[in-house]
């Protein structure tokens, strides 16, 4: 039987779009999510389509991700996961993390960077480089990014607040 706060975690509402890069990762991916009672939209792609453009499918992720950003989340492939993030990090509140494979501060043994992303910047995208990942390892980071908590911190609060605040005026 599920918990409350699992209940509560899997009611969560996730859209997901990708290019042709991330096409077949992202199809196991929805149904994973689907079979863990994860509410999916899929924003495409509907095909594999090898010359379409990664824009066109962040976008309307991150469109929806911007409307709630503190409540709904937004899973975005493709070929490197970089210039998605970029784009999805164009819209006001939106925070991409580009993720690839498993990397630890080098520094001490503090948790991979996908952790910290959330725990420290509470990332609402995750953009994931599909040419970089294995379907395991993809799950493994997904799930571990899902199920880490924004760590509430005062100075994180306060960080995320003045980047919030930022716009450039021409």
């Amino acid at each position: 039987m599920l918990s409350k706060l699992e209940k509560l975690l899997n009611s969560m509402k996730i859209f997901i779009g990708t290019d042709h890069a991330g096409y077949v990762l992202k199809e196991k991916l929805m149904s994973s999510l689907k079979a863990q009672g994860y509410e999916i939209i899929d924003k495409g792609a509907y095909e594999y389509n090898e010359g379409d453009d990664y824009p066109d499918f962040v976008v309307p992720v991150a469109r929806e991700v911007y409307k709630d950003p503190n409540n709904v989340k937004g899973i975005i492939l493709g070929a490197t996961g970089e210039g998605e993030a970029i784009t999805a990090n164009k819209f006001p509140h939106i925070r991409a993390v580009a993720y690839y494979g498993q990397s630890k501060c080098i520094v001490d043994d503090e948790a991979d960077i996908i952790v910290r992303s959330r725990q420290h910047n509470n990332t609402n995208i995750l953009s994931l480089g599909a040419r970089y990942l294995t379907e395991e390892t993809m799950m493994k980071a997904v799930d571990l990014w899902l199920n880490t908590p924004f760590s509430e911190g005062e100075r994180h609060i306060r960080r995320l607040g003045k980047i919030d605040q930022i716009r450039i005026n021409d």
